[in-house]
């Protein structure tokens, strides 16, 4: 399926209405970018159970700094509305792919686990 093009205004029903969601952020003047489109779109073709996005860094400004986004494109993979993977640069097919396979993988209540703990040494050092 073609990757959705995420706005403010659809950006949270898409993240909460979809398990994972693999996003790449990118802006029509950049480079490498255009590079990383077509992957990305080859990718959210053939991997049916992921929801793909693009976030438009020009248009949604908004998204990108609530993101942290320094350069693009950027990828971020969120499963059950938390950030499980980012990173900037293109990827290629391969590692988008293995990164897909890896999201579906993840233990997420590990995950919730761990970022319990963290916060809890956080608040114990605060």
């Amino acid at each position: 399926m073609a990757p959705v093009a995420l706005t403010a205004e659809n950006f949270d029903k898409t993240i909460a209405d979809n398990e994972i969601v693999i996003i790449d952020f990118w802006a029509t003047w950049c480079g490498p970018c255009k590079q990383y489109g077509p992957i990305f779109e080859r990718v959210a073709e053939n991997v049916s159970d992921i929801t793909f996005a693009k976030i438009n860094t020009d248009e949604q400004q908004q998204l990108a700094a609530q993101f942290h986004i320094r350069s693009i494109p950027t990828t971020v993979v969120m499963k059950d509305e938390i950030i499980v993977f980012q990173q900037e640069g293109v990827l290629f097919h391969e590692k988008l792919l293995d990164i897909a396979e890896k999201a579906q993988a993840l233990d997420m209540d590990m995950v919730r686990a761990k970022i319990a703990e963290q916060e809890a040494a956080a608040q114990q050092e605060g």
